[in-house]
């Protein structure tokens, strides 16, 4: 009975000779500065180095800006160059700028499935509760699929070159043409991060991403003037986002300088921005 009871007092004498040090220990830590709330630029380049991380350990993730561009700008090219332009050498002067905006949009998609899978495992919940900007985690996506943007770019560009792409405009006139484009995909990936919270699972962000791209990307001039089409579909060919900015890129890799084009692939720019942008972030913060 003594031997219990002393145990039982040694241990009580420890944890009284414990109990001062963990408040002295909590008190030093009250007292400690808190560090700066990391700023808007700050926590959105750390998210975009997220997904960036992402690629290095999944690099299969690249296939999609890799082996797709380049099976997109060959099948087109030697499908329709000899029956639409007379040769391969003739239309793809014409397709690359088109086919490489249609690449690039065609991508963006991607950005609504990783928001979705992210939520699904339950990702999303942690990232609200860090005393952060409260967009950073979105727009770090985006800022992520800009590099894969540029990627499929310089990828597009590189294999059109091989068969013949001669760009008048040069150095300057393509990289206006890719950043212009990048300014675009940016903004048209809003929608798919809305769409990535709206929707229940991956497969589903996936249809519905279908549904509006193919339309906007086939439905254009990338592959066409739409001088050669009915009446009724020039209308929407013409007033179609896609359009204008394959109009605007064509034009500045040949040299030119195509003011009205820029204003309309600049404002449909600001207008996703705006409007998906808005609506993505209210569905992120009612989840």
């Amino acid at each position: 009975m003594t031997t219990v009871s002393t145990g039982k007092d040694t241990r009580t004498a420890d944890l009284d000779f414990e109990a001062p040090r963990a408040e002295e220990l909590a008190a030093l830590l009250v007292r400690r500065p808190r560090p700066p709330r990391p700023g808007a630029l700050s926590a959105s380049l750390t998210f975009g180095r997220r997904a960036m991380l992402k690629i290095k350990h999944v690099p299969e993730q690249l296939f999609d800006v890799t082996a797709f561009p380049i099976m997109m700008v060959l099948m087109y090219t030697y499908l329709f160059g000899g029956a639409l332009a007379g040769s391969v050498s003739s239309y793809v002067q014409f397709l690359l700028p088109g086919i490489l905006v249609m690449s690039v949009v065609m991508i963006t998609m991607y950005t609504g499935v990783s928001v979705n899978t992210d939520i699904e495992k339950g990702v999303f919940d942690r990232f609200r509760t860090l005393p952060i900007w409260r967009p950073a985690p979105m727009v770090g996506y985006l800022l992520g699929d800009v590099v894969r943007y540029l990627i499929a770019s310089a990828v597009m560009l590189t294999v059109g070159v091989i068969i013949g792409y001669r760009p008048e405009g040069g150095f300057p006139g393509v990289l206006l043409g890719v950043v212009l484009l990048l300014v675009f995909s940016f903004a048209f990936s809003w929608i798919w991060t809305m769409f990535g919270l709206l929707l229940r699972s991956e497969k589903s962000v996936m249809g519905v991403s279908m549904m509006v791209i193919f339309p906007l990307t086939f439905l254009s001039n990338v592959f066409v003037d739409p001088k050669t089409m009915p009446g009724w579909l020039q209308a929407f060919v013409n007033n179609n986002p896609v359009t204008h900015v394959a109009s605007a890129v064509r034009e500045l890799m040949a040299g030119r300088w195509p003011g009205t084009e820029i204003a309309w692939s600049l404002g449909w720019s600001a207008l996703f921005v705006l409007v998906f942008g808005w609506v993505t972030m209210r569905l992120y913060n009612r989840r």
